[in-house]
């Protein structure tokens, strides 16, 4: 899509001529598109702003990286805020103390989901160790799930401890989900504690909490 079409299709009421006009813009040099992506920042639609956000993670420059700043810490819609959390992600470490504040300060579960996802791939433990805390802290049992997933990470490294200290308080959680991904966390450790927190799972009320302490079991 030439230039000048870009440019009226991204103020055209129908917002399915906006996306199309924003999705052309990766074939351009940052020069000219991040300037284009940033004036849709505040577009009424969320869905375009998604799609700025996506846009300015692949046309990284100093500019971009300031609108997605701003897209993950102010806009009002969660997607769209979890969207500009993982393009910032694509910058590197440098995002990392970003993604942790915006953390602490949003809770929402989309949100927190994504900034936990790109903080893995990130390889930031101590950053992701931080959120992963939090999360644990938190309210919403999909986010707590993902952190402990996390910890398991943490087995072989200088963090192993700590991690699996806060892996052995969920024991007795209440929530059978947590206890299922609390049951796979704890076999990424070569540890006694973790190996008779797994023999306690084992031996769960629930049939399916068993099963995941179970699985894999009879391997070599």
């Amino acid at each position: 899509m030439n230039i000048y079409k870009i440019e009226t299709d991204l103020n055209n009421p129908d917002f399915q001529y906006r996306l199309k006009a924003i999705t052309a813009l990766k074939d351009y040099t940052p020069e000219i598109a991040v300037p284009l992506l940033t004036s849709k920042l505040h577009d009424s639609e969320f869905l375009v702003r998604s799609f700025v956000a996506m846009g300015l993670g692949k046309q990284q420059t100093a500019e971009s990286f300031a609108a997605l700043l701003e897209l993950m810490k102010f806009d009002n819609t969660p997607n769209v805020r979890a969207e500009a959390a993982s393009s910032l992600s694509l910058f590197g470490k440098v995002a990392a103390s970003h993604l942790v504040s915006t953390f602490f300060q949003d809770d929402h579960w989309l949100v927190r989901r994504s900034i936990l996802a790109v903080l893995v791939d990130l390889d930031c433990p101590g950053e992701l160790f931080e959120v992963c805390i939090e999360a644990l802290a938190g309210e919403d049992s999909s986010v707590q799930a993902d952190a402990i997933d996390a910890l398991g990470k943490f087995a072989f490294t200088n963090q192993q401890e700590l991690a699996l200290s806060q892996l052995l308080r969920l024991i007795a959680c209440d929530s059978k989900q947590i206890r299922i991904h609390l049951a796979h966390a704890l076999k990424q450790f070569d540890d006694p504690q973790a190996k008779e927190a797994l023999r306690q799972l084992r031996q769960d009320s629930d049939h399916q909490v068993v099963a995941a302490a179970l699985e894999n079991l009879l391997e070599p």
